[in-house]
């Protein structure tokens, strides 16, 4: 990951720098033993989402429960292409102002809906408009500030009218950004920047709730979805390059064990999945296996509104009392980097070191000064004992395993008892969006590639904070980050904000991402962007 983030880094840079202009499953047959599908040939690959996606609503399924099926169903005016680089898609080529503030996309004329309706512009004016309406309340939203007039319309300061978008012909969209942007096409790659049909949503509010009302512009359309147990995607015959798309079928299961789905994927229910903790030594270097970077972290937030966490110096004893190097060794197993802070390894700054090198570790494991820490806060507080604390994990095999680690961490070496609690995805979700957990687990993954995507979820008024915490300066840091054209100063800022957010402490850190999964042999050419989601549009099954 570090030599292909760096690589992209360094290419998004000169872009800026230069200014220049760019053009740029349930219904099929079973398995036999030669590996051939059943039912007269068709390719149908058999995946595991985990969960329930939250939506299929571009600006609301915002995780990535939605964004592998949202991926492959949609597509916005870029892709990410196979060597994890942003490519044209439903546009064709773009023009890039001089000073690199203003996009003009231009949008391939075989560009079409799953229902025969061609792409317009005026489809993702709307749809772009719409990730930042109010209304909408989308937790994506923050992604559109990259646009003039978006964050003030976002903030009921400003109006949709103010929202540099404009749909200039059938054919044509033009987008002013704030600032020079040079990963924005990255950006427009991720699922929240999808095109939306506005006919079809002007005639169906629910259009994307269920399979028979879904239409999308992606390599596959939706055929079937059974809540909370299947999904089912068809290739696409409308789609620009179908001919591309080798498979017939996908059919997505919904399991949250991981010990279960590894004995679907050796019965043949599935072709991929991902290793048991437990069977991590057996199984890591066996030939089936694929190991590929992902750029995420791993980690808990505080509720600082909440005893005993409203305490600074209670949050880093939590912190400083969890062993990451112990928990990705003998729990998750699966080669992870254990992480000391919260920018992931891959980005390289003007001077060609690495983010997270420069800034260097954070947060340690210091269990006697963790126990100081909570002596001092629990006096600041006049605490003679400490209020109860519960850990809350979205259901997982994973989380339960790491959560129970954490838990005798604790007890262990601050002599503290925690309760744990485990919830379904949604429901875990909302209540950490409404700051009903005190301590819970969390993830993030990055939806473009700059460190300063990492970094803004913790602003004051972003939905991906879910903390509580606010920090003025901290904000003005991430703000003059997001302006500031000078590559070598931009990082300095968000150097200096990565250091607030740890010498406050709102979350902890417990590792870094990588995808590890084993893999049938049939299967080729799955793509699994580092930065980014799946992507099956060049996959195929022999």
């Amino acid at each position: 990951m570090r030599k292909w983030l760096m690589l992209l880094l360094a290419v998004m840079v000169a872009i800026v720098l230069a200014a220049c202009t760019t053009s740029g499953s349930s219904d099929s047959g079973e398995q036999n033993d030669g590996g051939e599908e059943a039912s007269g040939g068709e390719k149908v690959l058999k995946l595991n989402n985990g969960s329930e996606p939250t939506s299929l609503d571009p600006p609301i399924g915002f995780d990535s429960y939605s964004w592998n099926v949202l991926n492959n169903l949609m597509e916005g005016m870029t892709r990410l292409d196979e060597s994890h680089e942003p490519a044209a898609a439903t546009a064709e080529k773009w023009d890039v102002s001089e000073d690199g503030t203003v996009y003009t996309f231009h949008i391939r004329e075989d560009a079409n809906w799953s229902n025969g309706d061609p792409v317009t512009a005026g489809d993702f004016e709307f749809a772009w408009k719409r990730l930042v309406d109010p209304e909408v309340a989308s937790p994506a939203a923050f992604l559109g500030y990259f646009i003039e007039g978006a964050e003030a319309f976002n903030n009921g300061e400003g109006s949709e009218d103010d929202v540099m978008v404009e749909a200039v012909d059938e054919k044509t969209l033009e987008v002013t950004l704030t600032a020079p942007t040079g990963y924005f096409l990255h950006v427009t790659s991720n699922p929240a920047f999808f095109p939306i049909n506005e006919e079809v949503q002007s005639e169906n509010e629910e259009w994307f709730a269920e399979a028979d009302s879904f239409v999308g512009n992606g390599p596959f359309q939706l055929a079937e979805w059974t809540h909370d147990s299947e999904l089912v995607m068809e290739k696409n015959d409308e789609y620009w390059d179908a001919d591309t798309v080798k498979l017939d079928k996908v059919e997505w299961a919904m399991v949250n064990d991981t010990n279960t789905e590894y004995q679907m994927y050796e019965s043949g229910d599935l072709d991929t999945s991902d290793i048991p903790s437990e069977m991590s030594e057996e199984l890591i270097d066996s030939e089936n296996v694929v190991i590929e970077e992902q750029a995420g972290t791993h980690f808990y937030r505080f509720n600082v509104n909440e005893e005993p966490f409203t305490n600074e110096k209670i949050r880093k004893a939590f912190a400083m009392a969890v062993n990451q190097e112990e928990i990705v060794e003998y729990v998750t197993k699966n080669k992870e980097e254990p992480a000391y802070g919260f920018v992931s390894y891959g980005f390289a700054d003007p001077s060609g070191e690495d983010f997270r090198d420069k800034n260097g570790d954070l947060v340690e494991y210091d269990p006697e000064q963790a126990k100081q820490l909570l002596e001092e806060g629990m006096e600041e507080e006049g605490y003679e004992e400490l209020p109860k604390v519960t850990l809350t994990y979205n259901t997982s095999d994973v989380n339960k395993s790491i959560a129970e680690t954490v838990q005798s961490m604790y007890k262990e070496n601050l002599d503290v008892d925690i309760t744990l609690e485990n919830t379904e995805w949604n429901v875990f979700l909302q209540d950490q969006k409404d700051l009903k957990h005190q301590l819970s687990r969390s993830s993030f993954l990055a939806d473009y590639a700059d460190p300063i995507n990492f970094l803004e979820s913790f602003t004051t008024d972003s939905s991906m904070n879910r903390t509580g915490w606010s920090n003025e300066e901290y904000d003005k840091l991430i703000q003059q980050a997001k302006s500031e054209a000078d590559e070598e100063q931009r990082f300095e800022y968000m150097y200096e904000a990565e250091k607030i957010l740890f010498e406050e402490m709102p979350l902890f850190p417990i590792h870094f991402y990588n995808q590890v999964v084993l893999q049938k042999d049939e299967v080729e050419n799955i793509v699994r962007h580092p930065v980014g989601y799946l992507e099956l549009k060049w996959a195929d099954k022999n």
